[in-house]
């Protein structure tokens, strides 16, 4: 076990492969043919696995590892399954992925390990009542197969009216009598400086996580509000943290994701990072990065990385939605785009977009003579609209 002592790493062995067990599990998991092409790129070569390193999870107590596994886009479970057997004691689902089947993937993938992996998902964000909440929970255990959800989470809250919501904070603690549920979570995309400030004032201190979009472009404000609640005992998990994932050429052959993630694990006030590992060779670029620490060659990479993505990442902070006379949520349609050009993952993109109401979509810019919405990073705010009328609409 690796454990983590001002800053530093002990106990870590990198020249350790593990040639024998890869194979092993290789020709298991080969075996699958739905799940070959997605990871033999990933399982080629000497494969050195870390040990884990922990941190704890704010006032839940709970030891998870560092580099834990956003399963949003994984299609397959040998892959988390694979991440399970090695050390990784956390993964992240919902509800809404892959309309339900997430959930059912993530269930098969702990077969055999749930005593060792803790569990978190999510209601979906349009349940609003204490009914709908106790049936999407529910419906997860089921899903996922096992008795107790350890950490439940409202799902994208963008700002502090939800926090405080009587009915989902009756429909938790029922759920929590009943030993459905363990710890109560929150997640945010937009306003999450908001969000978090609020579940540091509230004076009942209800809700035990935050799930937060932070990367090496969040602004110094969310890494402010991250501090402020990790100090009140609230386990901070992040994710976003790739800042969009995207390809480009601007560093050649050389990847930015393992930089990004080593950035946001810096920051001592993050329990936890979940990227989201498609398959074997994500899963191998991201868990390397345990017990790594930021260089800066990571700071020259981020920065080339930075200015590359410059024209179309949006950092989400929805400063530019008030000046819109529409009401055109931007920043959920620039996430919609960010999930088709960085993730690749277009269905994801249309299920997004799709749930913004149409009065409120790009396709009302489309009458707007001119666009009075003004980026403060200097994005082209109606040129990604247009993108988004095309692309999603």
């Amino acid at each position: 076990m690796i454990k983590e002592k001002d800053g530093k790493y002990e106990g870590i062995d990198r020249r350790v492969f593990l040639k024998a067990g890869l194979a092993g599990t290789a020709a298991a998991v080969l075996g699958l043919g739905g799940l070959a092409g997605a990871v033999q790129s990933g399982l080629t070569g000497d494969f050195a696995f870390p040990d884990p390193v922990y941190r704890t999870l704010g006032r839940t107590g709970l030891k998870i590892t560092v580099v834990s596994f956003g399963a949003m886009l994984t299609p397959e479970p040998e892959v988390i399954r694979f991440a399970f057997a090695h050390g990784v004691n956390y993964v992240d689902t919902a509800r809404r992925y892959m309309n339900g089947r997430n959930e059912e993937i993530v269930g098969r993938a702990l077969k055999g390990h749930r005593g060792k992996v803790y569990v978190a998902t999510k209601a979906l964000a349009s349940s609003g009542t204490r009914e709908a909440i106790i049936r999407d929970v529910e419906t997860s255990l089921k899903a996922l197969g096992i008795e107790t959800i350890d950490v439940i989470q409202l799902h994208n809250l963008t700002g502090k009216e939800r926090v405080f919501g009587p009915e989902s904070r009756e429909a938790f603690t029922r759920l929590k009598a009943q030993g459905k549920v363990r710890f109560f979570g929150v997640t945010t995309h937009t306003g999450q400086t908001e969000v978090l400030n609020a579940l540091v004032d509230d004076p009942d201190r209800f809700f035990d996580t935050a799930l937060v979009g932070y990367n090496f472009k969040s602004a110094p404000s969310i890494k402010a509000a991250i501090e402020r609640a990790s100090r009140a005992g609230i386990g901070i998990v992040a994710m976003k943290t790739q800042a969009g994932g995207y390809e480009t050429g601007a560093l050649g052959a050389v990847s930015p994701h393992q930089a990004a993630l080593k950035w946001v694990l810096q920051d001592r006030n993050i329990a936890a990072a979940i990227p989201g590992m498609r398959n074997m060779a994500h899963l191998r670029e991201d868990i390397a990065v345990m017990g790594m620490r930021f260089s800066a060659r990571d700071k020259r990479i981020l920065q080339r990385y930075g200015k590359a993505i410059a024209p179309y990442y949006c950092r989400l902070c929805a400063e530019c939605e008030p000046a819109c006379p529409r009401g055109v949520r931007i920043s959920t349609i620039n996430r919609s785009l960010m999930y088709s050009e960085g993730y690749g993952d277009d269905r994801l993109a249309r299920l997004v977009y799709n749930k913004i109401p149409a009065a409120f979509s790009a396709d009302a810019c489309a009458s707007c003579p001119e666009c009075t919405a003004h980026c403060v990073n200097g994005l082209d705010i109606a040129a990604r609209m247009e993108k988004a009328r095309k692309a999603l609409g």
